[in-house]
């Protein structure tokens, strides 16, 4: 397990990079648009655009890294990411802004591409699931770590898109200098939307309604948090609880739902997702530790949502099918999160800020109320038929080949023969 975690050092340095810079500029983005007195609507607006991006990322990507091999891919994409990042002071302008996202989402989608494929190169069945949970655990760090670089504001407005920038660029040293063979170029290949929904119903359900919630969350919290007076520090702190809740809790919700219907586990933390929403209404104002601990609950159960609907749908197909499945599962997710801050934005400009607590309240309750209807409607599956749960990132199709469960090599990915990048 040493070996191969020195094997692959190189990219998860590089993946943990680009997570400071990616956590940290989601965060500055909303708030330097409420500096601006950008409306709410163009915030959600802005925000969206990112999750655009990462839909046409999945259907691309893939195709750029068959043309042009990983290290190449991962270099000129981690370039682009470091130009848009540092363009974003010189354009203040919502049109700008919105494009500027779009491009960070696409190439952070390829990213995304290129190192899943790569480590699922370099592991074996027997510690798949290990490096699968390390990989993940490094990401979510990395991101709810990258909140507290707000704090690194000097006098100049451009100081932390430089800091953005500069992480960006030094993701790609150690990919570029890394002597691992890259693996073979990867086309990946989706079940159909329609086919996937026949499969499972709530699974496709509950994955556009997670997309919708963390879409709006992700795009709408930060501001949210400024408009009620958290101030950088403050909005830093609320995002990186949020965060960090929701990676400490995919563990034990996921045991609980091997134990039990899994749609009972979904829709109970659906549910609490919607009275941690109202309870942010009845928190008293001023008290900054109760909040951070609310946010990390809330935060918890929001992030739970979407592997268990990759859980759900993964009981009911074959295993052969799970890494297809997933790339319907993902793209989903996208359309749902490129939806989410443009509707929550929507209602933060009839009700105000706590319109982001309304919308998921209801968008969670709606979903919890679906989930226990179907459950009237098919019959759980039994506990031989239920692999054990496994957290997942909602990243790209390519991170479910790291999936233990899944059968590495045949996938639903569609092996090219042109000649995989050679060692630098």
């Amino acid at each position: 397990m040493g070996q191969v975690i020195l094997s692959i050092s190189a990219l998860l340095s590089g993946m943990a990079l680009i997570f400071l810079g990616h956590g940290m500029l989601g965060t500055l983005l909303p708030l330097r648009m409420g500096m601006a007195e950008f409306p709410p609507f163009v915030v959600g607006m802005v925000m969206s655009a990112y999750f655009v991006g990462t839909v046409f990322g999945v259907f691309l990507g893939g195709r750029l890294i068959a043309n042009v091999g990983h290290i190449r891919t991962f270099a000129a994409l981690a370039s682009i990411i470091s130009a848009a990042a540092v363009a974003h002071p010189f354009l203040v302008a919502p049109l700008p802004w919105g494009m500027l996202r779009l491009v960070h989402g696409f190439c952070l989608a390829g990213i995304l591409m290129c190192t899943e494929s790569w480590l699922n190169e370099r592991v074996t069945n027997e510690i798949r699931g290990r490096v699968f949970s390390f990989y993940m655990i490094s990401i979510y760090l990395a991101q709810g770590g990258g909140q507290f670089l707000l704090n690194l504001e000097g006098d100049s407005q451009f100081t932390l898109f430089i800091i953005a920038s500069i992480l960006f660029s030094l993701a790609l040293v150690p990919v570029a200098i890394t002597r691992v063979q890259a693996p073979a170029p990867i086309k990946p290949s989706r079940l159909r939307l329609k086919e996937l929904y026949a499969t499972s119903p709530l699974g496709i359900s509950g994955a556009f309604a997670s997309g919708v919630i963390l879409g709006g969350f992700y795009g709408l919290a930060p501001y949210f948090a400024q408009q009620t007076g958290l101030g950088f520090d403050g909005a830093a702190k609320f995002m990186a609880a949020a965060i960090v809740g929701g990676l400490l809790l995919q563990w034990p919700m996921g045991r609980l739902s091997d134990r039990f219907d899994r749609r009972t586990v979904f829709g109970g933390l659906a549910l609490a997702a919607c009275v941690t929403s109202v309870a942010f209404f009845i928190l008293p104002e001023g008290e900054q530790a109760p909040l951070l601990v609310l946010a990390a609950v809330f935060g918890g159960t929001l992030f739970t949502l979407y592997p268990l609907c990759v859980a759900h749908t993964n009981d009911h197909i074959e295993r052969g099918d799970l890494v297809r499945a997933s790339g319907g599962l993902i793209v989903t997710y996208g359309i749902g999160a490129a939806i989410g801050p443009v509707a929550t934005a929507g209602l933060i400009s009839l009700v105000g800020p706590f319109g982001l607590f309304i919308f998921i309240a209801a968008v969670a309750l709606a979903i919890a109320s679906f989930t226990f209807w179907r459950m009237g409607q098919r019959p759980a599956p039994t506990a031989e038929q239920q692999a054990p749960f496994q957290p997942v990132p909602r990243t790209t199709p390519v991170a479910s080949q790291l999936d233990p469960r899944s059968e590495s090599g045949e996938p639903g990915f569609e092996f090219e023969s042109s000649e995989p990048d050679r060692p630098a």
